[in-house]
């Protein structure tokens, strides 16, 4: 991971530091709870690489136990459209409230995300978040190693290659703008293959005119208000920085076509391999990997649609999708979401954190 620059917050005693020097064992509410000393250090450049991990620090430490996976009545996801004339931009805005939850367990605090080709910029209004660091898929206690904090002020993150899960401390209220890869390259002039897997502060990577926009953002009074701020200021320079229209929310399958069609038709040299080249460029992922997310959007609509008329048969689904058969299916889907089909579906109907899944669909 690309190194984050990052600020060191005060020292702050909390009910761990008072525990450690009573001698007593720390609660896990404490930790919970507690102010995190560090956001990423451009120390750890490898997400997996536990020599960044203090486990002398109770937030660094791997969870005594997750406890209850379910979904919680007072938790809040959305997933509000771009006004038209975004479209082609801005793939939609996702909202996350659960202040009025205050007895979430850690695997309710927790968000799987998938692979994907999009670009985000995340404010989070009120707590913090961490990465978790754990292999795709695992949801055990005693497979986490330990946290990484993400930037306190607003961030930036490219697209990911991997399965990531993510974890929430304090009230937490956060605000995500999801943004089509090649339309961040456009509009913010930053490298998409620097830009993968990696959480970069806005402040330290956009000029003064995003700052201003970032802090009207934090500022606004709620979900409505921050969308208005947000369009109001990108409408005029993705005006000004497109090449061509589009005004529907496209899905990745879409989007990708258009992207192979644009690389193709891009002056000369249109080989293959060129051809590829330049939809990495553009996208920040090979046009396999692209694929791949493509077919796996697509297999999630249709067990979505399945799910409705009461019945999900893989073999069908696979065929539909696109895939050679259900085990080509199979892999795919562990590699795109850390799951297997079947598996992602139970966590999607029945656990917390896979809001992200639920609100999309």
């Amino acid at each position: 991971m690309a190194a984050i620059l990052a600020t060191r917050s005060a020292p702050v005693l909390n009910e761990n530091d008072i525990a450690a020097v009573a001698g007593r064992t720390p609660t896990l509410d404490a930790t919970m709870h507690a102010e995190p000393a560090d956001s990423y250090s451009e120390l750890c450049a490898d997400p997996s690489a536990e020599a960044c991990l203090d486990l002398d620090d109770p937030l660094q430490r791997p969870a005594a136990s997750l406890g209850e996976p379910g979904l919680h009545p007072l938790t809040r996801a959305s997933l509000i459209p771009p006004r038209l004339s975004l479209g082609s931009c801005v793939r939609g805005y996702m909202t996350r409230d659960l202040r009025a939850a205050v007895d979430l367990s850690p695997a309710q605090r927790s968000t799987w995300f998938p692979v994907s080709p999009v670009c985000t910029i995340t404010w989070f209004l009120q707590g913090q978040c961490a990465e978790v660091l754990c292999e795709p898929g695992d949801e055990l206690a005693q497979q986490e190693r330990g946290l990484r904090f993400l930037p306190e002020l607003p961030f930036l993150a490219g697209p990911h290659s991997r399965p990531t899960k993510f974890r929430t401390f304090g009230p937490g209220h956060s605000f995500v703008v999801v943004l089509m890869p090649d339309a961040f390259k456009v509009l913010t002039g930053l490298d998409l293959l620097q830009c993968q897997d990696a959480v970069l502060p806005l402040h330290a990577h956009l000029g003064a005119d995003w700052q201003a926009m970032s802090a009207a953002v934090q500022a606004a009074a709620d979900d409505a208000s921050r969308v208005r701020v947000f369009e109001d200021f990108l409408q005029p320079r993705w005006q000004q920085c497109r090449a061509e229209g589009g005004h529907d929310m496209p899905r990745y399958r879409d989007w990708m076509e258009a992207l192979a069609v644009r690389a193709i038709a891009a002056g000369k040299g249109r080989s293959m391999r060129q051809v590829e080249r330049r939809i990495k460029a553009w996208s920040g992922q090979s046009l396999r990997q692209l694929q791949s997310v493509s077919r796996a959007e697509q297999s999630f609509f249709r067990v979505r649609e399945a799910l409705e008329r009461g019945q999900v048969v893989w073999t069908d689904l696979a065929y539909e999708s696109g895939y050679a058969d259900q085990a080509h299916l199979c892999r795919e889907t562990r590699r795109v979401t850390g799951f297997s089909p079947e598996l992602l579906r139970q966590r999607i109907e029945s656990h917390e954190a896979f809001w992200a899944y639920r609100i999309w669909s």
